[in-house]
This record gives C-alpha cells, structure tokens and sequence, in this order.
C-alpha cells in the first residue's frame, strides 16, 4: 500500500480542518516517528516549482494550503466575474448558513448528505462566509457565518431580511410497505 498517497488523500478529507498527529496515526495504524517521516516526505515533495500545493502546520493541525508565491494567480481567480457565479450546490451552502449560523461543516454535510468542504472554502475565498471561533463540539470544529459583504451582494440590511423558510408538512398519514391504491378483487382465487 502506498502510504504518501494514503497520507495526502487524508489531507485532502479533512481539508481546512486539518488532521492532528495523534489522530493521523490511529488513522493509518502507524506510529508516530513513521507520521513524521511521511509527513516530511511528502512535504518535501510539494516544495517542487512545479507543485501549486504545500503541508502547512497550523493550529496543531495539518493542512494542505496553496503556496503563498501563486497568490495573485488566485486572487485574479476570485476577481473574474465568470468565476463570481454561483452554482446551485453553493447557494444552497450559503442558504444552509445563513439561516443556522453559527454552524460547522459537519452539520452542513449532515444536512446536504455531501461534503461541502471545497464550496465552503469558495465562499470563504469570496468573502461570502467567514470562520466564527470554534464550536464546542468534540475536535473544536470551525463555525461558520455570514459576513456583510453576503448582505451587501444580497441587497440586504440584515439578516432580519431574509425570506421565510416554507414549511412543507405532509399531512397525508404514513401507509403501511404493502397498504395499496389497488384493491384486492374479493372474487379472485389465491395461488
């Protein structure tokens, strides 16, 4: 098996959260001089010119980040107005938080049923969101909210503003499994 490639598919999981050592180790069954060495090799590996991705250390935590000598190529990336769209899957990220900040990726993946790691880190990118402290939650996760600039691209005064939520009750009750709309001719014989 080839543990750098196990090591960075972790790194990329857990994102802006990042992975401790002690955690990194239980993980991949490994001890942690053994963590330390892979860490450092792969690190090392993205040191190249040719990588746009290094391993920072930050918070006790391990994280994958974007190399500091390419930030104007991203910044032109956040400016563009084609890449200032957008797409469903973050509007709806960005509903999810508005009306349940303070809030942590978990419980957004909980309620989506998909990571939402990347289109968080988007809306982070574009000023959209911002990081809120840390929740009390085991692993002290991040919190998230919206900042103004969400209400000044919503044309919003506050938060007050935003359109009621819609709830949709199904009044019909519950059938049983086998409860249905075809009913049993009496006269047919059983097989």
């Amino acid at each position: 098996m080839n543990k750098l490639g196990i090591l960075e598919g972790i790194l990329f999981v857990v994102g802006d959260e990042g992975i401790n050592l002690k955690t990194l180790c239980e993980v991949m069954n490994i001890t942690m001089d053994e963590a330390k060495a892979l860490l450092l090799k792969l690190k090392e590996s993205y040191e190249s010119d040719e990588r746009g991705i290094r391993i920072s250390y930050l918070g006790d935590a391990f994280k994958l980040t974007t190399k500091e000598c390419h930030k104007e190529y991203y910044q032109k990336l956040i400016e563009n107005p084609e890449a200032n769209t957008l797409s469903p899957s973050s509007l709806e990220v960005l509903a999810i938080i508005a009306y349940n900040q303070p809030i942590t990726r978990v419980e957004i993946d909980a309620m989506r049923g998909v990571s939402s790691n990347h289109i968080i880190r988007k809306l982070v990118a574009k000023g959209l969101v911002k990081e809120a402290g840390k929740s009390k939650m085991p692993g002290r996760p991040n919190l998230y909210r919206t900042t103004s600039e969400f209400l000044d691209c919503f044309g919003l005064a506050s938060l007050n503003e935003l359109p009621e939520l819609e709830e949709t009750v199904n009044e019909e009750e519950e059938k049983e499994l086998f409860t249905s709309i075809y009913k049993e001719d009496e006269n047919e014989v059983g097989i």
